[in-house]
């Protein structure tokens, strides 16, 4: 597949906009669902709901409104609820359950004018770093099918790789959309805590879980941006004020920015353990932000070395209490047996998977008398830790930057007997969903592994509520010709 085979979103708005008929582009993405070589999606939109989102954009256009995002056809992860259509999570517990609503982020999407076509596969619950946890089979990476596309997001970023749609929303506990991002060749976005709306997101973690998109270019990312972004009264979380100044987003407006004079830290801890790729993309993104006349100099964030362990002390606790719901009363298949307890026993047996039900555990243990002060209490304190550090860091730096992750996707299969090193595969990541902070993934290089060219993803990081920062910095680089991303795809 070619560059010129990948949909340009900004483009397709434009087309649409002049008069193309707005069922066509999505139409063209949808008849490619139906094949999905890449096991992208879990499930399409019905023919019908596609053709009413189709109908509502060209009613919309002929009044007069302008939608940046008319006619393009977008793949939401299957956390993400959308009225009409199959939520599962990609978990057999919610196999039957249809959303009565539709998430916030999703509902902007289509505000916009985007069209959705389906949704994207995903590691159960968004609890994994390779879409194989999933119930309905992993997603497969379009640069090698033998190799994951990452997680738990793997199915709107291959859906975004593969060329099927040019934008997708996934969610991001500890790097669910930069690490997919990373591993299959495109942008992937997380957004300060609370920017965008969680409301209709499933939940994981709570306190860590963010919507985030993946794109191909920087126009088409700070498109849906614009578009996502910004307080929302239906979630607790959501910020009062959309940026560190209150204002409307304007990633948009941030494009065409001159970074001479950027203070660029790279993270001393993230330099140890990646493959000879890694660190070579990571020294010629280094190079490159020389060039456009960053200075860059070498920075140390001592405490995320735990940010693993915090990481994990945090995240399956929210999740043990977030998946309490699902029981076979309300949510799941009711399972066998007269008496409450063993019919609610055997639905979570039945219902959840392998890494779920380890999570519930590791979760519900750490959460228990005697242990919540050794454990839970213990991680949030270094969770304030990590937070300072980032923050000292800022003090000095206006970015700061690792790679996304210290490895090219690694084959299926490949981590699925050790959950360890399948954790670890978020080392370069959780840290920033701990300290709430934006974070982008920018295809940067390949690396070419077994013969074959992998992408290689490599992490921009900015304070709090400066989310423009990052699309003006992989801006400038992608004006430079620095970055590889989709454009380097073979076969």
């Amino acid at each position: 597949m070619s560059v010129t085979a990948f949909p340009i979103a900004t483009d397709i708005a434009a087309a649409v906009t002049s008069g193309q008929d707005a069922l066509q582009a999505a139409q063209s993405a949808y008849q490619v669902a139906q094949d999905d070589p890449y096991s992208a999606l879990i499930s399409t939109v019905s023919p019908d709901q596609l053709h009413d989102q189709a109908a509502q954009v060209s009613a919309r256009l002929a009044a007069g409104e302008v939608l940046p995002l008319a006619g393009v056809p977008v793949v939401i992860k299957d956390n993400l609820n959308l009225a009409g259509t199959a939520t599962t999570c990609g978990s057999r517990i919610l196999q039957q359950y249809v959303s009565p609503y539709t998430a916030t982020a999703v509902a902007r999407l289509q505000r916009a004018g985007a069209i959705v076509i389906g949704k994207g596969n995903m590691d159960e619950f968004a609890m994994g770093s390779s879409s194989e946890s999933g119930a309905f089979g992993p997603s497969v990476n379009p640069w090698d099918t033998s190799r994951v596309a990452g997680g738990s997001s793997g199915g709107s970023a291959a859906a975004v790789a593969s060329g099927m749609v040019a934008l997708s929303l996934g969610s991001d506990t500890g790097g669910s959309v930069r690490q997919p991002a990373g591993f299959t060749g495109v942008y992937g976005f997380k957004p300060t805590y609370g920017r965008v709306s969680r409301y209709g997101l499933v939940a994981y973690a709570s306190s860590l879980d963010q919507i985030g998109p993946f794109a191909t270019n920087t126009r088409d990312l700070a498109t849906v941006l614009d578009a996502v972004c910004g307080h929302d009264p239906l979630d607790a979380t959501s910020l009062p004020g959309t940026d560190v100044h209150g204002n409307a987003p304007q990633f948009v407006a941030a494009l065409g920015a001159d970074i001479a004079g950027l203070r660029v830290g790279v993270v001393r801890e993230s330099l140890a353990g990646n493959t000879a790729g890694v660190s070579a993309v990571l020294e010629a993104t280094l190079e490159a932000l020389r060039n456009l006349g960053a200075v860059v100099s070498e920075v140390s964030l001592p405490t995320v070395q735990h940010a693993i362990a915090a990481y994990y002390l945090i995240a399956t606790p929210e999740a043990s209490s977030n998946l309490a719901r699902y029981d076979g009363m309300v949510y799941g298949q009711r399972g066998a047996g007269q008496e409450v307890s063993t019919s609610m026993s055997t639905a979570r047996a039945e219902g959840f998977g392998l890494e779920v039900k380890r999570r519930i555990l590791m979760g519900t243990y750490a959460l228990s008398s005697g242990y919540y002060d050794a454990y839970y209490s213990k991680a949030m304190k270094v969770r304030r830790l990590i937070a300072n550090d980032f923050a000292r860091a800022f003090a000095a730096y206006d970015l700061l930057i690792t790679p996304t992750s210290p490895f090219p996707a690694f084959r299926l299969g490949e981590k699925q007997s050790d959950p360890v090193a399948m954790y670890a595969a978020d080392v370069d990541t959780v840290a920033i969903n701990l300290a709430g902070l934006p974070a982008l993934s920018v295809p940067m290089g390949l690396e070419v592994v077994d013969g074959k060219p992998l992408p290689v993803g490599i992490q921009l990081i900015a304070p709090a509520l400066q989310d423009e920062r990052l699309l003006r910095v992989a801006d400038a680089l992608e004006r430079a010709g620095a970055v590889v991303g989709v454009a380097g795809r073979r076969g």
